[in-house]
C-alpha cells in the first residue's frame, strides 16, 4: 500500500521544482464509499469512509494574478490568469486547480496567484475520488494562502463547485464532503438533503476493508453520469404528479416505485428502483455497523452490487468479475462495486485472514484471464482535510 508523503518531502519538492520555498501545504483524503451510491444527486444517504491515501498540495502567493499548477505524477503543468482561465488550453487535472482558484478569487479579490505543487497517492480514475481530494486540498490551500477563513461545509461546497463549473461533473456533495468531513477510527452518514451527518465508529474486529482496483479507468464526465441523473428526474417528475410533495427520490418508496413500474418507462423505472432500495440498504447497514452485526453489513453490500449492476447499470465486466472471485472467497462478508462505475474499484468487508487468499484469487483467475493486475489498497479510515504546514 503506498504510503501518503510527509509534509517535509512536499515542501522540498515545491523548492526543488518551483525555485522557492511554499508557504502553505495542505492535504485531503480520498474516499471509499461503503455503501450508497448514486443517491447523493437524489437528496438520499450514503456512507463512505475518508482515506489514509491523499492529495497534498504546496503553494506559495504570486503577485502577477498567474496561477502555475506542476503536479509530480501528472503530466502538463500550466500557467494562466487566475481571472481568465482559458478552458480550451488546460489539461483535464487542472481544470479543478483552475476552478477553485476563480471560485476562491471571487470570495477574495484581493488573491493575486499562486503557485501550486500537487502530489498524491490517490489513484486516478479508479473511483477513489482523487478529483474530490484534489480540489478539496486545492482550496484548504489557496484560502489559507488569501487568509480567507471557511468553514467545512463552506470548503466542501467550493470544490464541490469547481467539479461542476470547470470540470464539467454534476456530482451530488458526497465525495467533497467526507473529503472535508473524515475522521480517522469511523464512517460517516450523510444525509444529502439535510446536509448533516453522524460519524459511525468503524469497528471491525478482525476484519479488514479491502479495496480492489480493476484497472480500467472510469470517466464520469462521458455522459453516463449525466444521463443517469435525467433519469431519476424523470421518474420524480411522474411520482410528482401523483404526489406534488415529492421533491426527489429521497420522498418515494420502493412500494410507490413497484406499483408505478408498469407506468414508466422501463429504464426510469429501473434507475428509480435502485435509488430507493438502496437508500434503505445505506440505513440498514449504518444500522448494523452500530450493532456490530458485519454478515448483515456484508449482505447488504452484496445487495447494493446487485442493483448497482442490474438496475442502475453503471457496473461492467471487469467489476462484475472481481465481484465474483472475492465474493467466493472463504471470509469475505460482502463486496461491490464502488464509485461512479464504469471502472474503478470494487470494496470488500473480509476477515483479516483472508486477504491473502484473494491475492491468490485474483492472480489465478482475475489476472490469468487477460486482466491487467489487480491492485489491492488497505487502508483504516483517515482524517479528513487540513492544513499540515504555514511558512
Amino acid at each position: 500500500m503506498p504510503s501518503a508523503p510527509r509534509t517535509p518531502s512536499v515542501r522540498e519538492q515545491f523548492e526543488r521544482l518551483l525555485g522557492r520555498a511554499c508557504a502553505i501545504v495542505a492535504r485531503a483524503p480520498g474516499r471509499v464509499n461503503l455503501i450508497g451510491e448514486h443517491t447523493d444527486y437524489n437528496d438520499g444517504f450514503v456512507f463512505p469512509m475518508a482515506l489514509e491515501h491523499c492529495t497534498w498540495v504546496a503553494a506559495a502567493p504570486r503577485s502577477d494574478g498567474q496561477v502555475r499548477a506542476v503536479a509530480t505524477d501528472l503530466p502538463d503543468d500550466r500557467s494562466w490568469p487566475v481571472a481568465d482561465w482559458p478552458r480550451e488550453r488546460l489539461p483535464h487535472w487542472t481544470a479543478y486547480v483552475a476552478g477553485v482558484a476563480a471560485l476562491l478569487r471571487a470570495r477574495a479579490p484581493r488573491f493575486g496567484g499562486a503557485d501550486v505543487l500537487v502530489t498524491s497517492t490517490v489513484p486516478v480514475g479508479s473511483g477513489l475520488s482523487s478529483s474530490a481530494a484534489l480540489e478539496v486540498s486545492t482550496a484548504a490551500a489557496l484560502a489559507a494562502l488569501a487568509d480567507v477563513t471557511l468553514a467545512p461545509t463552506e470548503l466542501a461546497d467550493l470544490a464541490r463547485r469547481a467539479e461542476h463549473e470547470y470540470a464539467g461533473v454534476p456530482c451530488g456533495i458526497m465525495d467533497q464532503y467526507i473529503s472535508v468531513l473524515g475522521q480517522a477510527g469511523a464512517a460517516l452518514l450523510l444525509d444529502c438533503r439535510s446536509r448533516t451527518w453522524e460519524h459511525v465508529p468503524l469497528a471491525l474486529p478482525g476484519h479488514t476493508v479491502v479495496i480492489v482496483n480493476s484497472g480500467v479507468r472510469h470517466k464520469l464526465a462521458s455522459g453516463e453520469y449525466a444521463a443517469r441523473q435525467q433519469q431519476c428526474q424523470a421518474a420524480v417528475a411522474h411520482f410528482r404528479r401523483l404526489r406534488p410533495e415529492v421533491r426527489a427520490l429521497r420522498d418515494v418508496t420502493p412500494a410507490e416505485v413497484a406499483a408505478e413500474a408498469a407506468r414508466l418507462d422501463a429504464t426510469v423505472a429501473a434507475r428509480a428502483r435502485h435509488v430507493v432500495t438502496e437508500n434503505e440498504r445505506t440505513q440498514a447497514a449504518a444500522a448494523a455497523l452500530r450493532r456490530g452485526n458485519l454478515t448483515e453489513f456484508g449482505r447488504l453490500m452484496c445487495a447494493s452490487h446487485a442493483s448497482l449492476r442490474d438496475d442502475y447499470q453503471v457496473s461492467c465486466r471487469e467489476l462484475d468479475l472481481l465481484v465474483e472471485i472475492i465474493g467466493a472467497v472463504s471470509g469475505v462478508r460482502g463486496v461491490r462495486m464502488t464509485g461512479g462505475g464504469f471502472g474503478g474499484c470494487v470494496v470488500a468487508l473480509a476477515e483479516t485472514d483472508s486477504v491473502s487468499h484473494i491475492e491468490a484469487a485474483l492472480r489465478e483467475r482475475y489476472e490469468a484471464a487477460g486482466n491487467g493486475p489487480a491492485a489491492l489498497i488497505l487502508s483504516r479510515p483517515g482524517a479528513g482535510a487540513a492544513v499540515e504546514y504555514r511558512g
